[in-house]
């Protein structure tokens, strides 16, 4: 059992004192628990499934990105005319669009969600899924084509009159004014934990994401792309986006039993490579991220209140992978504990895709959003993360371990 830190009504300094949740749009029933052969688009479960996160108060949906996959700006664009409020975040390769087509793509997103776009840049965790599209630089270089890329969207969005450039991988003459974006630049993200990450998200993302880890590394890396972010002369920080796959239960004996079945039928369905791209993620984890995750399921099955790494362990960690296991008011103070480290973009999307994003809707949504006004209401903390101890009382452990001493 993790020893509970010492708690008090005061709101740590590092707090945010807001949040704003994010999903992942899925195209078709299939899921990790129950694998259906397709490659297609379900329009009925897709549109159920954006309604689902705009009724369940969530602000934006991740539009991923795959040499196999759906495109990533076509359904951001369908996200946006199924929706009023959602914020759709497209998933981009920087070898996949020139950057001044992707600048005029997103400007047209914008233009047509009334200022919800938002684009998320993937540098490519790995040689072998980037070459499927013919890309072959070495990954320092392909993150050195995202800090340009990244300047020449900001350029297309912003310059009032015509400009050329000459750089390392993109070269061209007399171009614009660009389309522009509804209102302001789009907000740019970047994700992963190498060094050429942390420096090119602290120098220039307006948001940096991570997978959910232990408080205290979180934190560590939090504070370092901030670091870099000051040295580079930034006055406004990057946001911190940090993703979870909860497994939640009316109950923390319910959730664990919930989470005990699914992780036997999500290590079935990784070794049998039936769900997405699992045929390509057997082999040992180039990115720094699925690395840093198979370390943690290393050393430890639980982490802090609810964090458990067993879901990254029989997934080799392929994409974001770690659970926060419980009862809704469990889960959502663990999700506090990470605000209260200085997230304030949090991500959580379940295994069984639909019904979790609704249950997450109506049970832990509405839980961190009364807690956050509480603060904003009394300049103090609430009783949740004082009363919901998770992984800090002996209960918790108990139904944990229970699958293991049966």
């Amino acid at each position: 059992m993790t020893s509970a830190p010492a708690f008090d009504h005061t709101i740590p300094e590092t707090a945010s004192p807001r949040v704003e949740f994010i999903s992942l749009s899925h195209l078709n029933p299939s899921t990790e628990l129950n694998p259906i052969p397709t490659r297609g688009i379900d329009l009925e479960y897709f549109r159920t499934y954006v309604r689902a996160l705009e009724d369940g108060g969530f602000d934006y949906t991740l539009l991923p990105y795959g040499s196999n996959t759906a495109d990533s700006f076509v359904v951001a664009s369908a996200v946006g005319q199924l929706t009023e409020r959602i914020k759709p975040i497209v998933a981009l390769r920087p070898n996949t669009t020139f950057p001044l087509v992707a600048a005029q793509k997103l400007a047209t997103l914008d233009q047509l969600t009334e200022g919800r776009a938002v684009v998320h840049l993937i540098s490519g965790g790995s040689d072998a899924e980037q070459a499927r599209q013919g890309d072959y630089l070495p990954k320092d270089r392909r993150y050195a084509r995202t800090s340009e890329y990244i300047d020449l969207l900001r350029r297309a969005w912003t310059e009032p009159a015509p400009f050329s450039h000459s750089g390392e991988f993109y070269t061209f003459d007399d171009f614009g004014p660009g389309f522009a974006p509804y209102d302001s630049p789009i907000p740019i993200s970047i994700g992963g934990q190498s060094e050429e990450a942390f420096a090119i998200g602290g120098e220039k993302a307006d948001i940096f994401s991570f997978w959910g880890e232990p408080l205290d590394d979180l934190r560590g890396e939090i504070e370092r792309v901030h670091g870099i972010a000051r040295a580079a002369g930034r006055t406004t920080l990057p946001r911190i986006w940090v993703t979870f796959r909860p497994i939640v239960g009316r109950t923390d004996e319910e959730a664990w039993q919930k989470a005990h079945t699914y992780v036997a039928k999500i290590a079935d369905t990784f070794r049998a490579a039936a769900y997405g791209k699992q045929r390509h993620q057997q082999a040992a984890p180039q990115n720094v991220g699925s690395q840093r995750a198979l370390a943690f399921a290393e050393q430890a099955d639980l982490y802090d209140r609810a964090l458990w790494t067993r879901t990254a362990a029989v997934t080799n960690a392929a994409g974001a992978s770690t659970a926060l296991v419980g009862s809704a008011e469990t889960v959502a103070a663990a999700i506090l504990d990470y605000i209260d480290r200085g997230a304030d973009l949090v991500s959580i999307r379940g295994y069984d895709t639909l019904n979790d994003a609704v249950d997450y809707g109506r049970h832990v949504l509405p839980l961190v959003r009364q807690e956050l006004a509480h603060r904003a209401a009394t300049g103090q903390r609430g009783r949740l993360q004082a009363e919901h101890l998770g992984n800090y009382g002996e209960d918790y452990r108990r139904y944990a371990t229970a699958q293991e001493h049966a």
